[in-house]
C-alpha cells in the first residue's frame, strides 16, 4: 500500500492525518480534526485527545500521566501498562511507531475504507498506537472507550467493523455479551496471551477473523508475531525488522531451547523513561532487555514468565504466568492470576486468583496438583466476580496481592 500523503513531513518522522483518515467517536459521531494542542492531555474524550495532539503538528505531547512533559519535537511519551500498576512514561521519537505503522499497512492491509476498532483508553500504550496507526494510514477509527462492554461488542457488529485491536480482557468482556461479528476479519491481540477457550468462543462469534497475538512492550513496540501457523505454546516469531537473543545473566547467548532473557533490536525501541523513574528496561551494546525470561525453538519463542514475578517455591523457580495459562485452559475457569506469599519452609506458596465456577473447585485443585505436583501447586483459591483491570486492560495484579497477603 503506498504511504504517500501518510505523514506531515517529507521526511516521514511524525504523526498527522491521511487525508482520507475519519475518527469516529464512542457514540457514533465524527469527531473534528480541529483541535487546540497542548503537550499533556486528558485521555477523555479520546477523540478530542488525538485531535489535539495531531495539531501540533509533531511537537511532543503525552495522553494521560503526570508531571511535563519531556518530549520535544518528534518526540512523544506513552505509559507502560504494567500488570502492577505504577505505569511509567516511556519517551521515544514518533518514527519509531511510524515505520511499523508501514509493515502493518502491507501485512494487514490498513488503510482507506478499514474500519478499526479501539476499545482501550488512549492512557494506554496500545490503544493509542492503534488509534495513531489508523489515522496515519487512512482508515475510520472508531474510539469505544467509555461504552459499557455490551454496547462496545454491539457497535463492533453495527458499525460493521474489520479490524480490531485489543488486549484478552477486552475480548472476554465484549464476547460475554453474546453479539456476533461477521464483518471482523483480523483481530489483533495484545498484552497477553489468548487462551485457548477464548480464542475458541472468539471465532464462534466471528468466523471470517483472523486472530494475530503479538508480543511486546511499550518500551519496545512489537517484538514477535504469531499466526494461524504457529504452536499455541508460542508468542510466534520475531516482527520483521526484529533481531533477537536469549541471553544468561552474564549475557552470553544460549542455544536454542534454553530459557533466559530476551534481548532485542529493532528500529521500534524507545530512546528512555522520562520522570524521575529509572525504569526497569536494561541496554547493552545496542541491545535492549525489558526483563522477560523465554525460550527460542524451532516452534517459535515461548514465553516463560517476567524475571521480576519469579518465586522460588520448594527450591524450584516458578513462573506464575505459567501456571496462570493452564489454570485459564481449564473447565469452570474464565480468569486467573497466581501470586505467591511468603512461607518459612518453602520458601513461597502460591495462591490462586480465578473467575468462573466455584462450584469446579475441587476438580480444579485436583487437576493443579496432578499436574505441578503438590509443592507447587496453589494452596488455595479466592474466587472473584468482579476481574480487575488497569487502563491497559490488564490484571491489576497490585490489587490481587493484597487480597492474598490478607487470606487466612
Amino acid at each position: 500500500m503506498p504511504l504517500a500523503g501518510v505523514f506531515d513531513q517529507d521526511d516521514g518522522s511524525v504523526f498527522r492525518w491521511h487525508d482520507a483518515a475519519r475518527l469516529i467517536g464512542p457514540e457514533g459521531e465524527q469527531v473534528s480534526r480541529a483541535g487546540v494542542f497542548a503537550p499533556v492531555l486528558a485521555d477523555r474524550p479520546g477523540g478530542a485527545a488525538l485531535a489535539a495532539a495531531l495539531a501540533g503538528q509533531g511537537r511532543g505531547f503525552r495522553i494521560g500521566g503526570a508531571g511535563a512533559v519531556e518530549a520535544g519535537p518528534g518526540q512523544f511519551e506513552t505509559l507502560t501498562g504494567g500488570s502492577l500498576g505504577g505505569a511509567r512514561r516511556v519517551l521515544r521519537s514518533q518514527a519509531s511507531w511510524l515505520a511499523s505503522f508501514a509493515v502493518n499497512a502491507a501485512m494487514f492491509r490498513i488503510g482507506p475504507g478499514v474500519r478499526v476498532a479501539v476499545p482501550g483508553r488512549l492512557s494506554q500504550s496500545l490503544a493509542l498506537y492503534a488509534a495513531l496507526e489508523g489515522l496515519a494510514l487512512g482508515a475510520e477509527v472508531h474510539l469505544l472507550d467509555g461504552l459499557r462492554w455490551d454496547r462496545m461488542a454491539e457497535m463492533v457488529a453495527a458499525r460493521g467493523i474489520g479490524v480490531i485491536y485489543a488486549t484478552p480482557v477486552h475480548v472476554a468482556q465484549m464476547l460475554a455479551c453474546g453479539v456476533a461479528w461477521p464483518d471482523l476479519r483480523l483481530v489483533l491481540v495484545g498484552g497477553a496471551k489468548l487462551e485457548p477457550g477464548l480464542r475458541a468462543a472468539l471465532k464462534a462469534v466471528a468466523p471470517g477473523a483472523e486472530v494475530r497475538e503479538f508480543y511486546g512492550a511499550a518500551e519496545a513496540s512489537f517484538i514477535s508475531l504469531s499466526g494461524p501457523e504457529d504452536a499455541a505454546e508460542t508468542v510466534g516469531r520475531p516482527y520483521p525488522g526484529v533481531d533477537l537473543r536469549i541471553c544468561d545473566a552474564a549475557g552470553r547467548d544460549l542455544p536454542e531451547g534454553a530459557v533466559g532473557e530476551v534481548w532485542l533490536r529493532s528500529p521500534y525501541v524507545f530512546e528512555r523513561y522520562a520522570g524521575d523513574d529509572p525504569g526497569s528496561a536494561r541496554w547493552r551494546g545496542g541491545w535492549l532487555c525489558v526483563g522477560e525470561m523465554a525460550a527460542l525453538t524451532p516452534a517459535g519463542l515461548v514465553l516463560r514468565g517476567r524475571a521480576g514475578r519469579m518465586v522460588t517455591v520448594a527450591g524450584q523457580n516458578v513462573f506464575p504466568e505459567e501456571i496462570e495459562r493452564f489454570l485459564a485452559g481449564l473447565p469452570g475457569v474464565e480468569r486467573a492470576a497466581v501470586l505467591a506469599r511468603a512461607e518459612a519452609v518453602r520458601g513461597h506458596v502460591l495462591m490462586a486468583v480465578l473467575s468462573g465456577d466455584p462450584a469446579r473447585e475441587g476438580e480444579i485443585m485436583a487437576e493443579a496438583r496432578a499436574r505441578l505436583g503438590a509443592m507447587v501447586a496453589p494452596r488455595g483459591v479466592i474466587w472473584r466476580q468482579d476481574w480487575p483491570v488497569l487502563a491497559s486492560g490488564k490484571t491489576d495484579l497490585g490489587l490481587l496481592q493484597r487480597e492474598v497477603d490478607a487470606w487466612r
